[in-house]
């Protein structure tokens, strides 16, 4: 078998600058297709009104304090009514989403990154650490998400840093399996043993030569872990971990005002459809991204671009 050097760092820029812009191309095709259009738009509605609502909350200085009677009905001066403080219920739910969606980001970007270290190292390292990571693995699948964030607020009390910790941890292990088995493919590809051949380190190798080949199924986890760090950090909300009362959340104040669906549904209704609207979105999008990185919803004149990417797309 014959094993090309390794390209010289001038060429792998370039390289590095080719896949960039093949990958925006990617993403620019995903976004114009009508999955993509639908996932963004309620992405970007909700995340909208998550950033500016608590500049543009009527009564942003009082989302806290009780304006009336308990569910009041929504009238000219509360549009949504109020809630089971007296409290308006739309400034409180245009003030209730941008923490959510910082919390569940940043569990995300944890949970992502933690699972494709343990994935990747393991596959590429194979042998005794292989076997010590993955079964590590096993013992937080083990656990069901919810559950697993639950077990360590209990026992550390619900922070704030804490919950984001938790969910992200969580989201580690069925990371670490998907890249995992990407990663066993790629071991095997002449450029990785080129660069082995070349001396070069494994940390090196893994992140250089591996990782890059990788987008497609770390961006396509990204936006899955994404969805499910919003769903289970709502549910925590709901059950009580999450900002202490009287700050709005919206998983909180699904909880706090179900007992007066019938006085003032509006309480419950619009933070339940915001985060079940971030939600859809989201899974969208990143289902419209994975269709035209496997080639299912690609427009014609985008094919030859996004074709030239090879391999790390279609796995």
């Amino acid at each position: 078998m014959t094993v090309n050097a390794p390209a010289a760092p001038a060429a792998r820029s370039h390289q590095l600058r080719i896949r960039r812009h093949q990958w925006g191309a990617v993403l620019w095709s995903a976004a114009r297709t009508p999955r993509g259009v639908i996932g963004l738009g309620l992405v970007s509605f909700v995340v909208l009104i998550a950033v500016i609502g608590p500049f543009v909350a009527p009564y942003a200085s009082d989302t806290n304090a009780p304006l009336a009677l308990d569910f009041g009905k929504p009238s000219a001066q509360f549009l949504l009514g109020t809630d089971v403080e007296a409290r308006d219920v739309l400034s409180r739910a245009l003030d209730g989403g941008w923490v959510l969606l910082i919390m569940a980001a940043s569990a995300t970007i944890l949970g992502v990154a933690a699972g494709a270290a343990a994935g990747v190292s393991a596959a590429y390292l194979r042998g005794i650490r292989d076997g010590i990571i993955m079964r590590t693995v096993d013992v937080i699948l083990s656990f069901p998400q919810l559950v697993f964030a639950l077990l360590l607020l209990s026992l550390l009390g619900p922070r704030l840093w804490l919950i984001t910790v938790a969910v992200g941890v969580s989201h580690a292990p069925q990371v670490a399996r998907v890249l995992r088995s990407a990663t066993l493919d790629l071991t095997e590809r002449d450029f990785v043993k080129a660069a082995e051949l070349q001396g070069m380190r494994p940390a090196k190798v893994m992140r250089k030569e591996i990782l890059p080949n990788l987008v497609s199924p770390l961006m396509v986890e990204a936006g899955l872990r994404l969805t499910y760090s919003i769903v289970i950090m709502a549910g925590l909300a709901f059950l009580g971990f999450g900002q202490p009362p009287p700050t709005a959340n919206w998983g909180t104040m699904i909880n706090e005002n179900r007992d007066g669906l019938s006085l003032n549904p509006w309480a419950v209704i619009v933070p339940a459809l915001l985060i079940a609207l971030l939600t859809i979105g989201t899974n969208t999008f990143t289902d419209a991204f994975a269709r035209v990185a496997i080639g299912v919803d690609r427009r014609p004149e985008e094919a030859a671009l996004i074709d030239d990417l090879g391999p790390e797309v279609t796995q």
